[in-house]
């Protein structure tokens, strides 16, 4: 079941390959993130020191947080991986010059799950041609409404 998706990231890259990360969240924001309250748009991850982090996710706590501690919305959260999966994203990053973008916050077996894509970036000419063809195909559907 998704949570929130990341739509802006199939518009501006083509994605090659996706993988289903956890995601080392606090008790504040598991119960935010339940509520809905979480945003993927201007989020992206990092490899730093073997590891991999997920920057920019927007998670607004809840009016009914602790007392006793100080939520921050936009604090860089750890990614859970295999080992053989980060070492197989870290060479895609460094050396083939791919990008890793998050897409898709869904629940997996009560557990939050993260869904990241290796992705390359769009030139402009490719995110016009892929309109042309989002349209076309829309178009398409409509005639072949009518004519049933």
């Amino acid at each position: 079941m998704s949570i929130v998706q990341n739509k802006k990231a199939f518009h501006d890259y083509f994605i090659e390959q996706r993988f289903e990360a956890g995601v080392a969240l606090e008790g504040w924001e598991v119960k935010a993130i339940r509520a809905g309250r979480a945003q993927l748009k201007e989020a992206y991850v990092i490899v730093r020191n073997g590891e991999i982090f997920l920057v920019g996710c927007h998670v607004s706590p809840l009016p009914t947080a602790s007392t006793h501690i100080s939520p921050d919305p936009t604090r860089t959260r750890k990614l859970l991986l295999h080992a053989a999966e980060i070492n197989k994203l870290i060479g895609s990053v460094e050396r083939a010059g791919y990008t890793l973008v998050p897409l898709d916050m869904h629940y997996s077996r009560g557990r939050v799950k993260l869904e990241i894509g290796l992705a390359k970036g769009k030139k402009q000419h490719d995110k016009r041609e892929a309109e042309k063809a989002r349209q076309w195909h829309r178009e398409k559907q409509r005639l072949l409404k009518l004519a049933r």
